[in-house]
């Protein structure tokens, strides 16, 4: 056998392929963890099937894990694999259109039946009829290989030892770009542990794919990756969801409050409730609800009580959920409201990822009901978008609704995990005693007295002698908080939690821009999980010599005080969204700037190549008109 030769590369995007039961999101899991600990930088994408088991071996049962790794910072999942491992037809077919001329395809040749080639629409089989000439293909027997693999073990049926494959695929691919298995070896004692003859068969499929890659004439190449350049510290591999509840909870024990989190399971924001269930010995409290209504009302009957109030839900709940966060504007209670976005309308796209609830967020209540809006850039800013949300929550007594999507929730990267003495403090004083007197000049409470720099109102916790007081969606009078049906108390009421909002702009710091040459002409400007593709989209647009300005908006409602400046000082401004144009429309409305939109609603993240084009075609076309 002819030595194998190692090929250093800087980047690589693998994305693995097959039906919904293959285990893909596993095995893009493991991959993904073995190579965090690598020190890689990386950025990953799964993408699967709303439904639990869609028929097998069709394209609408095709699930899939795309993971990109380099030896420098990576800011999206890729726009194209360079390495697509299908499991069957179903999978080459679905993920085919997305490989450039040149990439690697692997695939598992047993599921390539006449019967599995016809359910797909293939009329012959391309591993064998020169249609995937223009790729790289290695057709391996993973099925077979694997069972063979797994001879002596005859306490399990063959079915039993099929499902292994995908340990297979992920020990050839650990073999090809040099990634250690003791991690996964470790995964697997844990999850098998009451399963001995499953443990013992899954350690053998993943080692003799390792095996098979050293051993075979088939794969000549292996791979090696530099880690990626980090600063020193403590680094693990998170997703959005699992950053966000970790958030939580820090802010939480930050602000000395306790958490009670009130939940209705909902794609793709359920596993923050799986998260916060299994943190009970860090004061967490979790309420699996009924509903969606039920699990917000339990959330603010928590903030009532002196508890940071957390509800969690995707674009449908937080429809549901409109009442009583209005409830929550009107009792001046912090409330943090979580919505992992996802395709809509209605049921809509349940596992894809979107930003249309934009609109939702500001006004999808009834009356003058204005909330805070913030949306996380990253998978780890999930985790500081979380404190910051307890900030505004906690000092401005208002609900805060936290806009994220399936992008960052399940996606993933390598996370810094921060020291304590970083993080900030967001302590908050509870009303203790009395505030006021009455007409007979005894003690009493007002609960709508305003601190005179927030405009918040004490927050007073039920059983505290001397602060009896009302709370009610009817409108409450001006600082005494009794009934009041005045229309100039009304007026009054609105335009003072209307100014409380406009008020946390005062606490936010200056926009960053970023502008390396100072000339630039065209301004890029996004918010939520768009920041990776645009900012490697205006990489690459500066890579051509072109100058162009990028900025971020993590607060949505108040928008950054010098916003408008901004806006005003380039001669274009390119909003890229994943809706029709949410963010552009209020931005329109409220600077009179004839902002750009470029929108998308495939359910995707925005591609890095799409983008480069529509930011160069502005800057050619102002280019032209100087």
């Amino acid at each position: 056998m002819s030595a194998k030769h190692v090929q250093r590369v800087d980047r690589v995007v693998i994305r693995f392929a097959g039906d919904s039961g293959d285990g893909m999101q596993l095995t893009g899991d493991r991959f993904t963890a073995e190579t965090a600990i690598l020190g890689n930088d990386l950025s990953t994408l799964p993408n699967f099937p709303a439904e639990i088991r869609a028929p097998q071996g069709t394209l609408p049962g095709v699930s899939s894990f795309q993971l990109h790794f380099a030896d420098h910072d990576v800011l999206t999942p890729g726009d194209a694999p360079d390495v697509l491992v299908a499991m069957n037809p179903a999978a080459l077919r679905a993920n085919l259109g997305d490989l450039p001329r040149g990439a690697t395809i692997i695939a598992n040749s047993d599921e390539f039946t006449k019967r599995n080639l016809a359910k797909v629409g293939y009329q012959t089989n391309p591993l064998e009829d020169d249609s995937l000439e223009s790729w790289q293909v290695q057709a391996v027997p993973l099925t077979s290989i694997t069972v063979d693999a797994l001879a002596e073990f005859t306490e399990l049926t063959r079915k039993d030892k099929e499902r292994a494959k995908n340990m297979f695929a992920l020990g050839l691919l650990s073999w090809m770009y040099n990634r250690p298995t003791d991690g996964t070896e470790a995964f697997l004692k844990a999850k098998f542990a009451r399963k001995p003859e499953v443990l013992e068969a899954n350690l053998a499929a993943l080692h003799a794919g390792h095996a098979y890659g050293e051993t075979t004439e088939a794969f000549a190449v292996t791979y090696q990756i530099d880690p990626a350049p980090m600063s020193s510290g403590t680094y693990r591999n998170i997703t959005g969801n699992t950053a966000m509840a970790y958030g939580m909870v820090t802010a939480a024990h930050r602000a000395h409050r306790p958490l009670v989190l009130g939940s209705y399971p909902i794609t793709p924001a359920s596993d923050l409730l799986h998260v916060l269930s299994g943190l009970k010995r860090f004061g967490v409290t979790t309420i699996q609800a009924e509903d969606e209504i039920a699990g917000v009302g339990a959330a603010l009957g928590a903030a009532f009580s002196g508890a940071i109030g957390l509800t969690t839900t995707s674009g449908p709940g937080l429809a549901l959920k409109a009442e009583t966060i209005g409830l929550g504007v009107s009792l001046e209670l912090p409330l943090v409201v979580v919505d992992v976005q996802r395709g809509g309308p209605s049921t809509g796209l349940p596992t894809k990822t979107e930003q249309a609830d934009l609109l939702q967020a500001m006004f999808g209540r009834n009356g003058e009901s204005p909330v805070a809006v913030i949306a996380p850039s990253t998978p780890t800013d999930c985790f500081d978008i979380a404190l910051e949300a307890v900030r505004i929550a906690t000092t401005y007594r208002t609900p805060v609704i936290v806009l994220s999507d399936g992008y960052l929730a399940n996606g993933s990267e390598p996370w810094q995990v921060p020291a304590i003495e970083s993080l900030p403090d967001l302590h908050v004083d509870l009303a203790t005693e009395p505030n006021a007197v009455d007409d007979k000049g005894d003690p009493t409470f007002h609960p709508y007295a305003r601190d005179p720099g927030t405009l918040a109102r004490p927050w007073a916790v039920p059983g505290t002698p001397g602060l009896e007081h009302r709370i009610g969606g009817i409108e409450k009078a001006d600082v005494t908080g009794n009934i009041s049906y005045d229309p100039t108390n009304h007026d009054h009421m609105v335009r003072m939690r209307q100014r409380k909002i406009d008020k946390i702009a005062d606490s936010l710091p200056p926009l960053e821009v970023d502008d390396p040459t100072g000339d630039a002409k065209v301004l890029v400007l996004g918010w939520g999980s768009s920041y990776g593709p645009i900012t490697a989209a205006v990489r690459q647009v500066r890579a051509t010599g072109a100058s162009v300005a990028q900025t971020h908006l993590r607060h949505l409602n108040p928008f950054p005080a010098d916003l408008e400046k901004v806006l005003k000082a380039y001669d274009r401004v390119v909003v890229p969204e994943m809706n029709l144009g949410q963010l552009a429309l209020l931005l329109r409305g409220k600077y009179l700037v004839d902002v750009q939109s470029h929108t998308s609603v495939r359910g995707l993240p925005f591609s890095t190549t799409e983008l480069a084009g529509v930011i160069a075609d502005h800057v050619e076309e102002l280019q032209e008109t100087s």
